[in-house]
């Protein structure tokens, strides 16, 4: 018999994630895999002057055969294994068999913590934990490249 998570997960899809300037609205990246498949390590080619924003802006399309009563994610940023940063991010109810589209903004860490794109090109794992409430249903990781 399945559990509650792998039945989310098997009906649980992302559609598209974009990427861009919370500002100018500049798009860097879009991407159409599935990041929810877990076991998976993503790649992304992200342009190296999304570095020089102060916030970026992500648009996450998902699409869920189940409801979830309090969809959230939990991510971190891992720069060789190590956390550098970790966010929260609560959407809340999703309806079954609905596709939604859901914006978060992101600042910038101060200039003077910056690294250079060429230090953390290839070195840094966004991994990101989907939850319904605290129901952990699959772990991404996207390793980043910046061009």
């Amino acid at each position: 018999m399945e559990t509650r998570a792998e039945e989310i997960l098997k009906g649980f899809q992302v559609n598209w994630i974009c990427l861009k300037d919370a500002d100018g609205g500049t798009v860097f990246w879009q991407g159409s895999d599935d990041l929810s498949l877990p076991d998976v390590e993503h790649q992304a080619k992200v342009p190296k002057n999304i570095l020089q924003c102060r916030a970026v802006s992500r648009e996450f399309n998902f699409s869920s055969k189940e409801s979830m009563e309090k969809f959230r994610l939990e991510q971190k940023v891992l720069f060789k294994g190590r956390c550098l940063e970790e966010w929260y991010f609560e959407f809340g109810f999703v309806m079954a068999d609905s596709t939604n589209t859901w914006q978060s903004v992101m600042e910038a860490a101060p200039e003077s913590q910056m690294m250079p794109a060429s230090v953390l090109n290839g070195n840094i794992v966004i991994e990101t934990k989907f939850f319904d409430d605290d129901l952990l249903i699959t772990t991404s990781r996207v390793r980043l490249f910046y061009v």
